[in-house]
């Protein structure tokens, strides 16, 4: 695709993915300041003012209020973030920092989270204003730093430091939701109304350090593997909340069949189907291990990262069966923990989201889901800030789309970021 036919939505979008803002957790990262500082600028040439906030040295989050026609009715909050998880460019078959456009397809780290819908949003934006038009409401627009790491120099500390830029607020959308799966060969889409629970776990292990050709039952190392191999290959129990008893009601529906348990009827959704079945479930995944120092000594001290994800309302619980499951042998401490959310698929903006999408896609049904990750949305909804995930994408059936979100070779079609604004610029004129 030649540059000058590149719509702009992508060419916004690849120029974001050229910032490596990179975020390896725990205050590691390589920031997201010169992004924002590029988002400024867009929103500075449609005569927008923005307002920056940094919770540390290049950590940089940015907004802008935009007014609508009625400011009498709630604002609504229109939210991304900047930063990305990182990438190996060894494993990946383009530079994932080159927002390379090829095949009708835009390539890179962010692409899909999230530097696409931030692209989707900044254009959409862009299109009302240069069109002479307003929202119907006002929009209170935001780009977050550090969401792949928790938020906690991103929303976390906005909406603690900086609460008057989401005055008059009551609900926000965002990420990860909104974007079409193929369910039984009936294109449909699914709308976030909620999110698991995020735990961030450190297990620790203490044992006798000791020479490594020795006869030795109290290694650390042994101990931690057990737990963590205990967590890694464990089934927790299925437990349908509202959302999900709808979504496997709505794909019973669709595809005609005659059981009710959720992971078969999760396959009808095919690739899709791991981030449903993962919905209606805890999670328990072990993603880091650290112990040792040299091959022929056996350590004293072990540690292992876990990404528990739970569903809203039982994090309490799970850490209370969590320490009777694991044992004395096993320390727990939580690194990063955030409350799950779940709202009705109804009211007022769930209509609107539904409509819109009816009107660019007609006859695709729109089902509820639960997010089995998270989004910002956490922070906001300390706010009153009610969110959903609505980055609307029509996407092709082949596509395995969730396989994107922090993999390899992520990538997005151009078209299909092309419908997302076009439905985002409905929404935000109708709504």
């Amino acid at each position: 695709m030649a540059q000058d036919e590149t719509p702009e939505v992508a060419r916004i979008a690849a120029d974001l993915i050229r910032f490596d803002t990179s975020n390896y957790g725990e205050g590691r990262a390589n920031g997201e300041r010169e992004a924002a500082e590029y988002v400024v600028a867009y929103l500075g040439a449609l005569g927008l003012q923005t307002e920056t906030y940094e919770s540390a040295p290049g950590r940089t989050s940015v907004m802008a209020r935009i007014a609508g026609r009625d400011s009498s009715k709630p604002a609504l909050v229109v939210h991304g973030h900047l930063d990305v998880v990182p990438a190996v460019a060894a494993d990946w078959s383009v530079d994932p920092f080159a927002g390379e456009i090829r095949d009708g397809l835009l390539w890179g780290r962010g692409a899909v989270d999230m530097k696409g819908m931030d692209a989707m949003i900044l254009t959409a934006v862009a299109e009302i204003i240069r069109a002479g038009a307003k929202p119907e409401r006002d929009l209170i627009v935001v780009f977050f730093s550090d969401e792949e790491a928790g938020g906690e120099y991103g929303s976390a500390r906005v909406v603690e430091e900086r609460p008057e830029w989401f005055a008059g607020a009551t609900e926000a959308i965002s990420e990860v939701g909104g974007y079409s799966v193929d369910v039984a060969g009936q294109r449909s889409y699914l709308l976030q109304v909620g999110e698991k629970a995020l735990l961030w776990l450190r297990l620790s292990a203490s044992g006798t350090a000791g020479h490594g050709s020795g006869y030795h039952r109290d290694n650390a190392v042994t101990k931690l593997a057990r737990a963590v191999a205990l967590l890694g290959e464990r089934d927790w129990p299925v437990v349908l909340t509202d959302t999900t008893r709808e979504l496997v009601a709505r794909i019973r529906e669709i595809a005609g069949a005659d059981t009710n348990d959720p992971d078969e009827l999760a396959a009808f959704a095919g690739a899709a189907q791991r981030f449903l079945r993962s919905s209606w479930r805890t999670t328990t995944n072990p993603t880091g291990l650290t112990a040792g120092y040299k091959h022929n000594v056996i350590p004293d001290h072990a540690e292992a990262l876990i990404d528990v994800r739970v569903l809203p309302g039982t994090e309490e619980q799970f850490l209370v069966e969590l320490r009777e499951l694991l044992g004395e042998d096993i320390t727990v401490e939580t690194v990063v923990g955030d409350v799950g959310l779940e709202t009705p698929f109804a009211g007022d903006l769930v209509e609107a989201m539904v409509a819109v999408l009816g009107r660019h896609d007609p006859g695709a049904p729109v089902l509820p889901y639960l997010l089995s990750g998270g989004t910002d949305n956490k922070a906001l909804g300390r706010l009153g800030i009610t969110g959903y995930g609505f980055a609307p994408l029509r996407l092709p059936s082949d596509l395995d789309f969730t396989g994107m979100f922090h993999g390899v070779d992520e990538r997005v079609p151009v078209d299909s970021l092309v419908f997302g604004q076009r439905v985002l610029i409905d929404l935000l004129r109708s709504y």
